[in-house]
């Protein structure tokens, strides 16, 4: 059966393992179910690839003959990659687990892997990632409209989603009421707030700090 790319819950699988007959095992399993898979033999391969529109995740083997795998872990994190992290390894141990989950991997499996608990990692570690990339794609949008605000029109956004009236907005800001009133109606329209709760909750989600801050 042809995998729909529309499907949410595909992606992109990049196979990261030295060994050439694992990386071929990994991927014909992976190709089979619908996912799109690259394989990479060493660091370099996997960090010089353009990437992918569809979300994604890594399948990394922990010891490679030039980067390891937590090093590898480690360069990730340095140019702030988000992109969820499967180790596997023949030869882990406790210690080695535990450093590679405080830094952010999403699991650690030892070799043989059986089909099914690999499968299941990459489905958490692919909905994990979708939910970041549309989290970041709503940051965006919000940003944009709140850019189109002026700036009198960020400050009344403070103030209201800081709770005040708009005669207090009026009175910090020195000025009428109804010019309050008239900003208020912009801001809604701008930021396409169905209601002022849908005007905090945006507010949250786009800075989590109060609206006018600036930062």
């Amino acid at each position: 059966m042809t995998p729909d790319p529309t499907d949410p819950a595909l992606g992109t699988v990049h196979v990261l393992d030295d060994d050439g007959a694992m990386r071929e095992a990994l991927s014909r399993l992976l190709r089979a179910v619908g996912y799109e898979v690259r394989a990479h033999a060493t660091a370099a391969g996997y960090l010089l690839d353009p990437g992918s529109r569809l979300p994604s995740c890594l399948i990394l083997d922990v010891h490679m003959p030039e980067m390891d795998g937590l090093q590898i872990q480690d360069a990730l994190a340095k140019r702030d990659s988000t992109v969820p992290i499967i180790f596997l390894t023949g030869h882990g141990d406790i210690p080695m687990s535990v450093r590679a989950m405080r830094a952010g991997a999403s699991d650690f499996l030892t070799k043989p892997v059986k089909r099914e608990l690999l499968l299941a990692a990459v489905s958490r570690a692919l909905a994990t990632e979708s939910a970041r990339g549309s989290d970041r794609a709503r940051k965006a949008e919000l940003k944009a409209r709140y850019d189109s605000l002026t700036a009198r029109e960020r400050e009344v956004l403070a103030g209201v989603v800081a709770g005040k009236l708009n005669k207090q907005i009026a009175a910090e800001l020195e000025i009428a009421e109804r010019t309050v009133k008239a900003h208020r109606s912009q801001v809604m329209e701008k930021m396409q707030a169905r209601s002022l709760a849908d005007l905090v909750r945006q507010a949250e989600h786009l800075i989590g700090q109060p609206a006018g801050s600036g930062r």
